[in-house]
């Protein structure tokens, strides 16, 4: 029979996982641009929007994330997807 104990290089690293962070504010992003671009909503209706009925943060930490993510923002912007394509957009 082994030793299950943990030893303390073994244990697990608390919070989410880097992969879900990143995939949810890439997911952000997205919404982000759905809302201001295809939908037309003013930055701070889209705020509300975000944080209030969609991922359930704070309007500083979304700001916070578009700020951190403007490469994809900005690529967004620049290829201007439709709808349709921003579903399948990676």
């Amino acid at each position: 029979m082994t030793d299950a104990r943990i030893t303390p290089n073994e244990k697990m690293k608390k919070g989410r996982s880097a992969d879900l962070i990143s995939r949810r504010n890439s997911a952000l992003v997205k919404r982000f641009y759905f809302w201001t671009e295809i939908k037309r909503r003013r930055f701070d209706d889209t705020l509300q929007i975000l944080s209030l009925d969609e991922f359930f943060i704070s309007e500083q930490t979304i700001e916070n994330i578009l700020r951190k993510n403007l490469s994809l923002l900005d690529s967004l912007m620049d290829r201007k997807p439709t709808q349709r394509q921003l579903k399948s957009w990676k």
